[in-house]
C-alpha cells in the first residue's frame, strides 16, 4: 500500500505561486500519493502554530512554504524542525540571492506581485479584449491584437488566447471554415502576430465527440466525421501555408506548451518588425 504524504503549502500571499511550484514538483514523480493542505494570507505565528498542530498529528506531513517576511519564515522553519517535519522554503533563498547580486534589500512584501500597477491594468485590458474578440466575434478592430490565432474548431484557440490575455496579450481567435471567413485586413497584413494552430485528425475526431457526447448530441455530421476533419486539417495547413503564418502542431501540447511557443513566435516577430 502506499503511503499518502500530506502535502502542507503554506503561504503569505494567495498561495498561486506556491500552487504551480508544487504542480511542476509532483509532475517528476510517477509514485506521489498525497492529499493537499493549502493555506493562504498566512501571516502570524499562531496562524502557523496552528497549522504545524494540525500537520504533527498526520502521517508523512511535508511543507512547502512562500512566505517573505524573514521572522515569519524562520519562525516556520524553526518550529516545523523542531516538531521533525519536512519543510521547504521555496522563495527564501532565492531572495536572498537575488539580494546580493541585485545589491540591495528586498521588500519582503506578501502579496507584491498583486500590486495595481501598469502591468496590472494592462493585463485587465488584455483579458476584456480577448472575451470579445473570442470565436471571431467583433473583427472591426482586431489589428488591435498583439496575436491572432486561427485553426479549426476544438485547436484549444479559447483557453490559449485567454492564458496568454493573463499575460498582458491582447489575443483574438478566429474559427477556419474557410479562408473566406477571415477578414481580408489578416490576411493583407504584414505586421500582425497571425499563428495558425493544427492538431491530428484522429485527436480531434476524439476530442469532437466527447464534446458532443456531453451535451448529449448523437447526430451524426461532418463535424465529427474523421474523413471530412482529416480534410478540414489539410485544408487548414494549406491556408496557413499560403499566407506564411507561423504553425503549431497541439496534438501533444498543453495550453501552457502553446502559449509559450506563440509567446516566443511573438517576441521574434517584434524584435525583427
Amino acid at each position: 500500500m502506499k503511503n499518502t504524504h500530506q502535502v502542507y503549502l503554506i503561504s503569505d500571499s494567495t498561495g498561486e505561486t506556491l500552487d504551480r511550484i508544487f504542480m511542476a514538483l509532483k509532475a517528476q514523480f510517477n509514485n506521489f500519493t498525497y492529499e493537499l493542505n493549502q493555506y493562504s494570507f498566512t501571516r502570524t505565528e499562531n496562524q502557523i502554530s496552528t497549522i504545524l498542530n494540525k500537520a504533527i498529528n498526520q502521517d508523512s506531513p511535508i511543507i512547502l512554504y512562500t512566505v517573505v517576511n524573514s521572522k515569519l519564515a524562520k519562525f516556520l522553519a524553526e518550529e516545523a524542525n523542531r516538531k521533525k517535519i519536512p519543510c521547504f522554503g521555496v522563495l527564501g533563498d532565492l531572495i536572498l540571492n537575488f539580494s546580493k547580486i541585485l545589491n540591495q534589500k528586498a521588500t519582503h512584501q506578501p502579496s507584491a506581485q498583486h500590486v495595481l500597477d501598469e502591468d496590472y491594468y494592462k493585463r485587465i485590458e488584455a483579458i476584456q479584449f480577448t472575451m470579445s474578440h473570442d470565436d471571431g466575434n467583433n473583427t472591426e478592430n482586431i489589428l488591435e491584437s498583439d496575436i491572432i490565432l486561427v485553426g479549426v474548431s476544438r485547436t484549444s484557440k479559447t483557453p490559449t488566447s485567454i492564458y496568454l490575455a493573463n499575460k498582458g496579450l491582447k489575443t483574438s481567435n478566429i474559427p477556419l471554415v474557410n479562408e473566406m471567413n477571415i477578414p481580408n485586413d489578416i490576411t493583407n497584413s504584414k505586421k500582425i502576430c497571425v499563428i495558425g494552430l493544427t492538431t491530428e485528425a484522429e485527436r480531434l475526431f476524439d476530442i469532437r465527440r466527447n464534446r458532443l457526447n456531453s451535451i448529449k448530441e448523437n447526430e451524426a455530421s461532418d463535424y465529427t466525421n474523421l474523413e471530412k476533419i482529416k480534410a478540414e486539417v489539410l485544408q487548414s495547413k494549406k491556408i496557413f501555408k499560403q499566407n506564411k503564418w507561423p504553425t503549431i502542431d497541439v496534438t501533444r501540447k498543453s495550453v501552457e506548451e502553446t502559449a509559450a511557443s506563440i509567446i516566443k513566435i511573438y517576441e521574434i516577430k517584434n524584435k525583427n518588425a
